[in-house]
């Protein structure tokens, strides 16, 4: 609770493009959460070097993601908008909840699994405790609700795990967070795998809808999308392609799936496909232009950065320093 309101932090990590399944599922829900909440939205770059960056491909993502973070609509005056490696207090509580977690909690995280598969070159301690500096990034901020897929439920969980076994030793030091439950996101899946998600690692082009895509690539890439031989477009699980063109329209649109459903009835797949394409190059335009002026005004940025960066530094500390003073670490001599 800061200032009256709850707190919310979520973040994402600065590799690779975003997509339009960011955006829609996650981004575009963001931008009006400041008025009920005190929101921390993070670049989390340093979970990103768990695996392998180039440093300055790694710096220009991270600035592109705060933009791409102000260019959608989340107000910097109005929220916390911040590199995670510019306020040290991340690092310097997760190493102290390294201490308060144990290793047969870190074992369980299907995500290491699955991410040690892709990397087997590169398992790293970092990539095994990661989740540590998950739940860091939670606590520091006494967040009250934190937005989550299904895919990281696991480690909130874990964060509670942890801020539980912490305050049982020390007494009320963390909030103990809840899933955010608001409105939910549309799930875009996959272009070419409508089974998989949509991601921004996806070694086939043709499967996402990268955020900065012109409209050319977009309207190529919808009508390249996936779909089957029924003929009809019809919202079923028995046409997966189909079915997640409709949301994607859905989402742009803000008609429901039986309106899209009626409104190409007896339609044909490319005129449908076209529409998607068209539907989705409007909703990106203002953010695209957006985008484009904050990429000319280079002293904006730069003060967004550090003034945010000070701002959520501040409230991290308060944090940190209650933490490391029921640990027993001595009080600095100020």
């Amino acid at each position: 609770m800061l200032d009256g309101k709850k707190s919310l932090f979520s973040g994402m990590q600065a590799t690779g493009n975003l997509t339009l399944g960011n955006y829609l599922g996650a981004l575009k829900n963001w931008v009006g959460l400041c008025d009920e909440y005190e929101c921390f939205y993070s670049v989390v770059d340093m979970h990103s070097i768990t695996v392998r960056q180039d440093p300055a491909t790694l710096r220009k993502r991270a600035r592109t993601l705060l933009m791409i973070y102000i260019a959608a609509g989340i107000d910097p005056e109005k929220n916390y908008l911040y590199y995670q490696s510019h306020v040290s207090g991340h690092a310097e509580l997760a190493w102290i909840l390294n201490c308060f977690t144990y290793m047969g909690e870190l074992n369980r995280m299907t995500q290491f699994k699955d991410k040690s598969a892709k990397h087997a070159d590169n398992i790293n301690a970092g990539l095994f405790s990661y989740p540590v500096l998950m739940a860091a990034d939670i606590l520091l901020y006494q967040a009250d609700v934190v937005p989550v897929g299904i895919d990281q439920m696991q480690h909130l969980e874990l964060t509670r795990d942890i801020a539980q076994r912490f305050n049982g030793i020390y007494g009320d030091v963390f909030t103990i967070p809840e899933a955010y439950i608001g409105k939910v996101g549309a799930k875009i899946m996959s272009l070419q795998d409508p089974s998989r998600k949509m991601s921004k690692s996806d070694e086939n082009p043709n499967a996402s809808i990268y955020l900065m895509d012109d409209p050319d690539t977009i309207i190529r890439k919808c009508k390249r999308a996936v779909t089957d031989s029924e003929g009809q477009i019809l919202y079923r699980e028995e046409q997966p392609g189909i079915r997640n063109l409709i949301d994607i329209y859905s989402a742009c649109t803000g008609k429901t799936p039986e309106e899209v459903v009626k409104e190409f009835d007896g339609k044909g797949y490319g005129d449908f496909k076209l529409a998607v394409g068209e539907s989705v190059v409007s909703v990106l335009k203002p953010l695209q232009d957006r985008f484009a002026d904050l990429e000319k005004n280079k002293d904006y940025i730069d003060r967004i950065i550090k003034e945010n960066a000070e701002k959520a530094g501040y409230v991290a500390n308060k944090t940190l320093r209650k933490v490391q003073k029921k640990v027993g670490f001595p009080e600095r001599i100020r």
